[in-house]
């Protein structure tokens, strides 16, 4: 199995488990990339062997030991979206924490609408 194969499979499992796990919580698309949806609002999705996490423009990523990771920039002319955080598979390990994460922000973004 080669890297990208593992990381493509610990996604899965991981959006497998959360659908599994989660009231509301199911499989989606974001820019044609496989997701994980909370009341149909992506909070997580996989993208060329990295993690997109939505963690809030303030989420500290240092108490995770990640210091390599970028901020969503889909838009040629727009600034990088600050609340989404690109983690490579070198933190594979913390995936786990922090799709938990982003599912309790996406929950207070949704529910609090309603």
């Amino acid at each position: 199995m080669t890297s990208d194969e593992e990381e493509a499979l610990q996604f899965e499992e991981l959006r497998l488990k959360m659908t599994q796990s989660y009231d509301h919580v199911g499989p989606g698309k974001m820019m044609s990339a496989e997701a994980i949806q909370y009341k149909k609002k992506v909070f997580a999705f996989f993208h060329e062997g990295k993690m997109t996490f939505k963690l809030g423009k303030n989420f500290d990523l240092n108490p995770f030991g990640i210091q390599d990771f970028g901020y969503l920039s889909p838009f040629k002319n727009k600034p990088p979206m600050k609340a989404w955080y690109i983690i490579p598979a070198q933190y594979l390990d913390q995936w786990p924490v922090l799709v938990e994460k982003a599912l309790i922000q996406i929950q207070k973004e949704v529910d609090k609408r309603a």
